[in-house]
């Protein structure tokens, strides 16, 4: 598996090896040991997987201390824009925003540890998201960032998104106080 950095600092872009013949192709989207030599050395404890359609924008989620999760995250069918911001405090990216797009057919997976707020948008019918956290998921702890605060200046590039009620109510950037350092 082959990591690479991006400009903030713990986050990984991950590309599996693929291996094709006439039959298909096959991966391994997760081994431990390839990942401790990338320093990623989390021991995931829970998957998760959604469904979405077309022009869906999920995020800007995160879990609060103690209950922080670090992801990897990949499409499985379909693609998405995939977003994170940095949310820790001391670092020299915070209120900084990343963006990637994953898909099925690129096979590319990101390393988003804690301290980060994540979303995405679909890009086509149908798309399979897959994530594997860190942590256990805890209902009091989750927390949300608004999708579109004009302080983040995410470039969604999505006319009329689908968001769900809790994520119209995330907070702005400007009135969030983060716990992370």
């Amino acid at each position: 598996m082959e990591a690479t950095k991006t400009f903030i600092d713990g986050l990984l872009i991950l590309q599996p090896k693929i291996f094709t013949d006439d039959r298909g192709y096959f991966y391994e989207p997760y081994n431990k040991k390839a990942l401790a030599a990338s320093r990623v050395t989390e021991d995931f404890v829970q998957d998760n997987q959604s469904l979405s359609q077309k022009d869906v924008v999920r995020g800007l989620h995160f879990q609060k201390l103690p209950f922080a999760q670090s992801k990897l995250v990949r499409v499985i069918q379909g693609a998405v824009w995939d977003v994170v911001v940095d949310i820790r405090k001391k670092s020299p990216t915070y209120g900084k925003h990343f963006g990637i797009e994953l898909s099925a057919s690129n096979k590319t997976i990101l390393y988003i540890p804690a301290g980060f707020a994540h979303g995405f948008v679909t890009l086509e019918d149908n798309t399979l998201f897959f994530y594997k956290c860190s942590n256990y998921y805890n209902k009091e702890s989750e927390d949300c960032i608004l999708w579109n605060d004009s302080d983040l200046a995410i470039p969604w590039n999505v006319s009329n998104p689908i968001i769900s009620e809790k994520d119209k109510k995330g907070k702005p950037f400007s009135a969030f106080n983060s716990m992370f350092w």
